[in-house]
């Protein structure tokens, strides 16, 4: 007579093993799946070397300060940076611009006038802009480094910087091929200016009728290449 050997049942510890084996299981399918559809490392790949060596933030150049006046009217008189005229690249606003400072030979300056003539009851508007020809580059482009100089002939009749207050440095950086402006114009009041008289009423009156003036321009030691002329009625 053949006998049938019962079957050894295991311990229910045996069973809890065998559970906890299969569930460490599943967590590792599930976060070898997770892994594959996530891939948290594609971003870090796509980071360039050149990337890691760009600096946190440049403050770079959105328009030019304009310099405050005592003896003006109209315009600003305020020298804050407002209304931003910028061609070329977008700036990125940033903390501190860092790159070789600006070649004079680079930088095209230029004096602007807003018309080309003016009635006997309208001052003129002069601004700056410039051009970076060259590569990104560092200019102080703040009210101290400025300068509007209105010339007829030989004589120089009003200088920006004779009643200038409160001047200040701005350093910047200038993108390459980017153009910037004066945030705003700075208006002359058609008299001559001296550093003795910013408070005088009584200053000489630039005379009218078809005078013909120049303007030169200067920011960040860099001259404008020529002079803008004009003409007062």
């Amino acid at each position: 007579m053949t006998g049938t050997t019962a079957r050894r049942r295991h311990s229910p510890a045996v069973y809890r093993r065998r559970r906890i084996v299969l569930l460490i299981a599943l967590l590792a399918i599930a976060g070898i799946v997770w892994l594959l559809i996530a891939q948290p490392w594609a971003g870090a790949a796509t980071e360039s070397p050149d990337d890691a060596k760009k600096p946190a933030s440049q403050n770079t150049a959105e328009s030019l300060p304009v310099p405050s006046n005592q003896a003006t009217e109209g315009g600003t008189e305020t020298g804050a940076v407002e209304g931003a005229v910028v061609e070329g690249s977008t700036p990125t606003p940033g903390a501190t611009p860092s790159a070789q400072p600006c070649v004079a030979s680079e930088i095209a300056v230029e004096a602007v006038t807003s018309a080309d003539t003016y009635a006997g009851d309208q001052n003129p508007q002069f601004s700056i802009t410039l051009t970076n020809n060259g590569p990104d580059c560092v200019l102080n482009v703040g009210t101290t480094a400025q300068s509007y100089t209105v010339t007829s002939g030989d004589d120089i009749w009003w200088r920006s910087t004779d009643c200038q207050s409160e001047p200040s440095d701005m350093i910047v950086l200038i993108a390459a091929g980017q153009t910037v402006s004066s945030a705003a114009p700075l208006s002359w009041d058609r008299t001559r200016s001296a550093v003795g008289t910013c408070a005088d009423e009584s200053r000489a009156r630039a005379p009218g009728g078809g005078a013909s003036y120049f303007l030169s321009v200067e920011i960040g030691g860099i001259a404008s290449t020529e002079p803008k002329q004009f003409l007062l009625y």
